[in-house]
């Protein structure tokens, strides 16, 4: 989950923070006067379905799959993680930590809270923490990725701060898994794909982009975004079906990557290098423009499997990474957009969200490309970024003020929240997380995507 938006002080600076959620169902954004939860419409419109309306500057929020359950952090409490029935508007339960939240990561099975130098893993059932992570490297970013697949529930994040080392911990057995050795310069961004045994990595610098087979640490893809210039890559998000890679960074453009199943490579990760040619990916000089390497530079990776061993190591290292087979041009660069892809019928799309409050929907081709360049089919408007508002003693009719400590037994039940028993947080917990069974590739067109919402008391 990145931090779009937002000021060192965690404030949104009039931006918007947006996040999809784990099967790009619906998304969320926070904004200065609260929360806020949209649907994705079978036309490609967006629906907003709720808003909390809070008056709080919420600085992180992400709700898992389509059930009601959403976790929030505000910028007036930036250490207590708030855990809410959204379709109930109430407070489930809170935790406050030792420092600052920077990454709030869900599944079905676990709940993990990202800090600078800590992780801690819930049991998202009964929200109790069964394990922390302490004294990790320095991680200012928050940067870690929960596999949203259940039953592979492993947690990437950053070992180094200094080289690209990922650890691998599995967060239900709560042993450490692997360590992948990815690049030779700090992390930028981490996703899983949907079903968890593969892992993206960007580096820093923004030029190469890797993906690995988890736990076998191969290095399956590798992957260069562009050749002229280094840029930061914010996002990396997978299809659902595990055929596509897109990159989003601080630029104008996001890349799209064709997956081409090939033989891994024989070395681990930990040997950075592969060998020439052992490693491609599909769609080498696909006509996407110069960032993407097309023209000469597309004509001399298509040869490289022929002549690899005439050529400098290096060279033919460079020459193999597989280049975007597909371009989405942003009307302009973006701070740290978020990107997915999902279904209109059968055509696939590829949606961009921005700090600013848009969402772009693209065309994409993915058989051929759209030679190079995907077209901007709808841009949406989701907020309107604007200064925090004033205060007010009682933001929500439902929502209780979380600073003042308050849960549900407190709001419904008049008495302290620290008497609320276990078994009326499970039951809430129970309720909230209805709604998310597993599913397959997301379909715009298909009705049952968009069950009816039960009218509120």
């Amino acid at each position: 989950m990145s931090l779009g938006g937002q000021n060192t002080d965690g404030s949104n600076a009039g931006g918007i923070f947006v996040q999809f959620n784990q099967d790009c169902t619906s998304l969320v954004a926070g904004s200065a006067s609260g929360y806020h939860l949209f649907a994705l419409t079978p036309d490609e419109g967006v629906e907003e379905i709720y808003a909390s309306n809070s008056g709080q500057d919420t600085c992180l929020v992400d709700r898992l799959f389509s059930s009601s359950l959403v976790a929030i952090v505000t910028v007036a409490a930036p250490r207590k993680l708030i855990v809410c029935h959204y379709k109930k508007g109430t407070e489930i339960c809170n935790y406050s930590y030792s420092n600052t939240i920077l990454a709030v990561k869900l599944n079905r099975s676990r709940l993990v809270v990202c800090l600078e130098e800590s992780l801690h893993i819930h049991n998202i059932r009964d929200m109790k923490i069964l394990h922390t992570i302490r004294d990790t490297p320095p991680n200012p970013r928050g940067l870690c990725a929960l596999a949203p697949a259940a039953d592979r529930c492993l947690l990437a994040y950053p070992g180094s701060s200094a080289v690209g080392e990922v650890q691998i911990f599995d967060a239900v057995h709560l042993t450490a898994a692997c360590v992948l050795s990815a690049h030779e310069s700090g992390l930028a961004a981490l996703a899983w794909s949907a079903c968890g045994r593969r892992l993206a990595t960007a580096s820093e610098r923004g030029t190469v982009i890797r993906v690995f087979a988890v736990p076998e640490r191969a290095r399956l893809f590798e992957l260069r975004r562009g050749v002229k210039r280094c840029v930061t890559i914010s996002c990396l998000a997978f299809s659902a079906c595990g055929a596509l890679l897109a990159a989003a960074s601080n630029t104008e453009t996001v890349h799209v990557f064709r997956l081409q199943d090939t033989a891994p490579a024989h070395a681990p990760a930990a040997q950075d290098k592969p060998a020439a040619g052992a490693v491609t990916a599909a769609g080498a000089g696909a006509g996407a423009g110069e960032a993407e390497g097309g023209g000469w530079l597309g004509w001399l990776s298509s040869a490289v499997a022929a002549g690899a061993g005439l050529l400098p190591a290096h060279v033919a290292d460079v020459l193999a990474q597989g280049r975007a087979f597909a371009v989405a041009r942003l009307p302009q660069p973006a701070m740290q957009p978020q990107v997915a892809f999902t279904n209109v019928g059968r055509a696939p799309r590829l949606l961009v969200a921005t700090h600013d409050g848009l969402l772009l929907v693209f065309a994409l081709d993915a058989a051929e490309g759209g030679g190079g360049d995907c077209a901007l089919l709808r841009t949406h408007r989701l907020l309107e970024p604007r200064a925090p508002p004033a205060p007010h003693p009682h933001p929500h009719p439902h929502m209780p003020d979380a600073a003042a400590g308050n849960s549900y037994a407190g709001a419904l039940r008049g008495r302290d929240p620290a008497r609320m028993t276990e078994s009326e947080r499970a039951g809430e917990l129970g309720a909230a997380l209805e709604g998310s069974p597993p599913r397959g590739p997301f379909d715009l067109r298909d009705p049952r995507h968009f069950p009816p919402m039960p009218a509120q008391d």
